[in-house]
């Protein structure tokens, strides 16, 4: 594990009319959202990776689709500096992610159908009226890169 990062199973109740499941709760996630977003990624592409100075994301993998979830923690002074996870997360096993600030975090979709990804990161993007500088590191424009997605 990474120290910081959550993993958490999401559990659904079904009954006749499909299901439900939850997927944040403010008296249980140790995370302030301050705005949502969806994103779809076609096949075989991927997003990062990257890391924030400040910002921290929640992610939801519930599908459709399956994504292969690449951290590596790059923090200095962490308990678990250069620890990486690869784990595959969406449709086949339904979770969410709390990714903290300074570690970096991509993933690929392996779905042929491409996958989706929700996010309640804690800051808004380019901060309010998007006006402020974006808070991103961003490795896959290094050609030198560690931190590789495959």
């Amino acid at each position: 594990m990474i120290s910081g990062v959550i993993i958490k199973k999401i559990a659904f109740n079904e009954d006749s009319r499909g299901w439900l499941g939850e997927i944040y709760r403010n008296d249980s996630d140790p995370l302030k959202a301050a705005m949502c977003y969806v994103s779809h990624t076609e096949f075989c592409k991927i997003r990062g990776p990257h890391a924030h100075k400040k910002q921290s994301d929640f992610f939801v993998f519930i599908g459709p689709g399956d994504f292969e979830l690449y951290l590596w923690d790059n923090r200095k002074n962490s308990s678990t500096k250069g620890a990486k996870i690869k784990i595959v997360v969406g449709e086949s096993n339904k979770v969410s992610v709390l990714v903290p600030p300074g570690v970096v975090h991509g993933y690929k979709a392996i779905s042929k159908e491409g996958s989706f990804s929700i996010n309640l990161p804690n800051k808004l993007y380019a901060g309010k009226q998007k006006k402020e500088k974006v808070d991103e590191i961003r490795h896959e424009e290094q050609k030198e890169s560690k931190f590789i997605i495959n």
